[in-house]
């Protein structure tokens, strides 16, 4: 059974083009790996500057539950789009892990195979 990718963004900027362009490059790259799409969860505006992202968070939760039936990834376009601080995005990387899940961004990069160490960290 393939795995679940559920897509995350988070858009600072008034325009929306690079945002579109990053949920193509997603879109076409989950397509190639052959992954079924759960969604795509996008925080905007000042939420996708905040520690506290409301539309993070829904993804997790659904991820959670959908992590008891199959495996699941949250596939951002590169590492940036979970967050611009290093270690804030190894802490919402641990997070996914914890959940039994993997980040993957649109370039290949994944810490599927890091992932057992990401589980000791503290979100």
């Amino acid at each position: 059974m393939a795995p679940v990718a559920f897509v995350y963004d988070r858009c600072a900027s008034r325009s929306y083009r690079q945002l579109e362009m990053r949920m193509i490059g997603c879109d076409g790259y989950a397509d190639r790996m052959g992954w079924v799409l759960a969604g795509r969860w996008i925080d905007l505006g000042e939420d996708a500057l905040a520690t506290h992202r409301p539309q993070l968070e829904a993804l997790l939760i659904a991820m959670g539950e959908e992590a008891a039936q199959r495996e699941v990834l949250c596939l951002v376009h590169d590492w940036g789009r979970l967050a611009a601080d290093e270690s804030h995005r190894l802490a919402q990387q641990a997070r996914i892990a914890q959940l039994g899940g993997w980040t993957q961004t649109t370039f290949g990069e994944s810490d599927r195979r890091g992932r057992t160490l990401l589980v000791g960290r503290q979100p």
